[in-house]
This record gives structure tokens, sequence and C-alpha cells, in this order.
């Protein structure tokens, strides 16, 4: 029971300075990630698909500015694209990391600006791989009852 212990404490110690090596002044981050598969809510759709790119900066120790591209497949619209900048902060070494950003969104139908948050946590595969689970809201300013969404995705980055 104590070397599972140890071992255990060994394997946590590992991991969070693997994780404090990635998030220093001077890093880059390129990332995509996956949202909705109906794990998400938003009051006018049945059914959504948003696959989004990402890149950062780590300006300081734990804090990174991004910007995003992003496509969504709605089942009450064609599609939109999206655009938007923001900024993470990781709160612990470990990987545990608070965003806010602001998207710019476009389809045929409507042109829509939407702030966001989220809570996330990067897990390393590798040294430089991670594997990103998120929870985020969306508040959009064209209808908030039928375009905010609230919602989970998953994402990879790479740490260069």
């Amino acid at each position: 029971m104590i070397m599972k212990k140890i071992a255990f404490v060994l394997v946590a110690l590992m991991v969070s300075v693997a994780a404090n090596a990635q998030f220093e002044k001077g890093k880059t981050y390129i990332g995509a990630s996956l949202s909705s598969l109906n794990l998400s809510y938003c009051g006018s759709e049945k059914g959504h698909l948003a696959l989004q790119a990402k890149g950062g900066y780590l300006f300081m120790d734990n804090l990174m500015a991004t910007g995003q591209v992003g496509y969504e497949k709605m089942a009450d619209v064609p599609y939109a694209l999206s655009l938007g900048v923001g900024a993470r902060y990781y709160i612990v070494q470990n990987g545990l990391f608070l965003g806010a950003g602001a998207n710019y969104v476009h389809c045929d139908e409507f042109d829509d600006f939407r702030p966001t948050v989220q809570l996330g946590y990067a897990f390393f595969l590798s040294r430089t791989v991670t594997v990103e689970p998120e929870i985020y809201y969306e508040q959009s300013f064209k209808d908030h009852k039928e375009y905010s969404r609230v919602g989970f995705r998953i994402g990879f980055g790479i740490y260069l």
C-alpha cells in the first residue's frame, strides 16, 4: 500500500514538472478542437458540430494570448465561420486553465459577436502533446436565448 502511494506521488511529481516546463514565457501553442456532438445546449439548435484551430503564444509564465478560426455546422443554419482572439491563464502548473475570448461569427443569415469563457485541463500525453477537455460558455449578442451556448469540447495541443 505504501509503495502504491509513493509511486502515485512520483508520477504526479513527474507530470507536474513536465507541465511546468511547458507554460513558460516564449513557448508557442498549436491546437485543434471539436465541440458539441450533442454535448452542448443552445436554444435554436437540434444538432451542432464545430471545429476550431487555435494558435497561441505564452507572453508571460502561465499566460497565453490565443487566436482561433472555426467552422460550425448547425441544423438550422447551413454553416458559420468564426474568427476570435483570447487569453488563457494556467491556474496551477499541472495544466488546469481558465480562458476568455471574443469571437466574430459570420453566416449567410446573420453576423454575431460572442464573448466566451472556458475552464479546461491540459493533460500531457508526452512532453509536448496534450489532450485538452474543456467546458465553455458563449454569450450571443444577436439573440441570447437562441444562440448562446454552454457545452463541452475536446482538443489536442502541441506546446513548442
